[in-house]
């Protein structure tokens, strides 16, 4: 099916998978050889990430950390390279640890082919997460213990 996808619908098809919390399936969106960067990513953060491998285990826990409820505001935009889009979106959700609230912009530089994620760069603010998502992480798995 994704190899039939414009890099558009590809993309929004991995926003969907992200809200199923179907983290498998969103990583197996990309190609074998990926490369992801985090231009913008604090220290203690990876800034690049090269193969599915290493981008399932950077996403394994995610929703332990953040459950998006919505990607609003949504826009793609094409280039003049048919395999590569441009995304700006707003994810909206919770900090799962604390339950406060969660809600970030992003910009997104994707390009696939052959109807995979081949390159993703991720524009967000680190300013927008909690000092520390270790101690979410924790403060998470202490409350699913119950000991919070």
């Amino acid at each position: 099916m994704t190899g039939t996808m414009t890099p558009a619908d590809l993309y929004r098809h991995g926003l969907q998978l992200l809200l199923d919390y179907d983290i498998k399936g969103w990583v197996a969106l990309s190609d074998e050889d990926v490369v992801v960067e985090f231009p913008f990513a604090p220290d203690g953060f990876p800034k690049r990430l090269a193969g599915r491998a290493a981008l399932g285990e950077y996403m394994r826990d995610y929703p332990d950390h953040i459950d998006i409820h919505a990607f609003p505001d949504l826009e793609i935009h094409e280039t003049t390279n048919p395999d590569t889009i441009v995304a700006e979106m707003r994810a909206v959700g919770l900090f799962v640890a604390s339950g406060e609230p969660y809600e970030m912009r992003y910009i997104v530089v994707m390009t696939a082919r052959n109807g995979r994620i081949t390159n993703w760069r991720d524009y967000w603010n680190p300013l927008g997460i909690p000092a520390s998502m270790d101690d979410a992480k924790s403060s998470s798995a202490a409350s699913r213990r119950g000991l919070r």
